[in-house]
């Protein structure tokens, strides 16, 4: 192991040792055979964090929600959306094959916003990125020259402040990493940054990972559920299960990886601030369009096929309620009900 990999592994459990609360989330992506990607994500949160499905039309007027100098725009790409609290779109997939995941990240800086720049609020960051971009590459083309600053807001109902990164991955098993430390944003753009967890920086749970490839998954691998630990399991799952351009093969196989680092519900150790109980899961079939979801309070898996849904700028909103513990099963495209679009929090 270099002498950089070796500092990165010391830094990183120095900070995990003093890090303040955060919240857990786990993302991983499968790419098989055939063009075949699927992104997995797990929704952990230490209180209940209500969520609905949305779909969402092409031709939206949106804005940024912070404010006169918000930045708008008009959607190009129809949508399917978690929402968190109904002020926020979490996670979601848009018609192109484009995926979309939130995450904490507690080390999370933003520039300050002073109402010069054009301003977008985190709540409406990822439904920006599946409104206006088909492919990774076209995202990090335009974002990385940062045309409006991303604005943060406490948390509903705490006094903690959302700090949050961003992964995107589309149909060809492009990736990136969206992160702000310090004020500056840092994008990891690549096929092979397929895992993404919660605390530390990016950079710190890759040369972790670096660690423990060395160790060997067949031999030990970290158990906790820890962010850094579930981004090493996470890893070493997702590269050992089949590789197979069989759909119900490969996304069973995806759920059982991000199964197997989800947080037991009920979990939420004070001595342990980076344990949270798992509240759902998204499988994102990017190849096919179909998009799965299960909650840890109902049975069952249920599904989306965005080859049903119709997403001209006249078919209207749509929501899927699960706030409140709705039970669903198999493909649910029809059972979406007319609804006004939720309003992106802001400051």
């Amino acid at each position: 192991m270099n002498h950089r990999i070796v500092s990165l592994v010391i830094a990183c459990a120095c900070m995990l040792s003093i890090a303040p609360p955060v919240d857990a989330c786990s993302r991983a992506v499968y790419q098989g055979p055939d063009g075949l990607t699927i992104t997995a994500r797990s929704m952990d949160w230490k209180d209940e964090i209500p969520a609905n499905l949305w779909l969402f039309p092409r031709g939206m007027e949106r804005n940024g929600a912070v404010g006169p100098n918000s930045v708008s725009w008009v959607s190009r790409y129809g949508s399917v959306v978690a929402s968190a609290f109904d002020i926020a779109s979490a996670d979601g997939m848009n018609e192109k094959g484009l995926v979309a995941n939130l995450l904490w990240l507690t080390e999370s800086r933003y520039p300050e916003f002073d109402g010069d720049r054009q301003g977008l609020s985190i709540a409406a960051w990822v439904q920006y990125v599946l409104d206006n971009f088909a492919t990774v590459e076209e995202a990090v083309d335009e974002l990385r020259d940062e045309p409006f600053v991303v604005v943060s807001t406490d948390i509903p109902g705490t006094d903690r402040f959302g700090t949050l990164h961003l992964s995107i991955s589309d149909a060809k098993g492009d990736n990136a990493i969206f992160e702000y430390v310090d004020g500056v944003l840092t994008i990891h753009h690549g096929m092979s940054y397929t895992v993404m967890t919660n605390s530390p920086v990016f950079e710190q749970q890759l040369a972790l990972n670096e660690y423990w490839k060395q160790i060997g998954g067949t031999t030990m691998l970290p158990g906790t559920s820890r962010p850094a630990d579930r981004f090493v399991r996470a890893s070493f799952y997702m590269d050992a299960i089949p590789r197979t351009s069989d759909p119900q093969i490969a996304v069973a196989s995806v759920f059982s990886v991000i199964r197997s680092v989800s947080v037991p519900f009920g979990i939420s150790t004070e001595g342990e601030p980076h344990i949270s109980s798992t509240r759902w899961r998204s499988v994102s079939d990017q190849k096919h369009l179909v998009y799965y979801f299960e909650t840890a309070l109902t049975p069952n898996t249920f599904w989306v096929d965005l080859n049903r849904v119709d997403f001209a700028s006249d078919s209207g909103v749509r929501q899927l309620p699960l706030a409140g513990n709705e039970v669903y099963s198999g493909e649910v495209s029809d059972a979406f009900m007319n609804a006004e679009p939720f309003a992106f929090a802001g400051p």
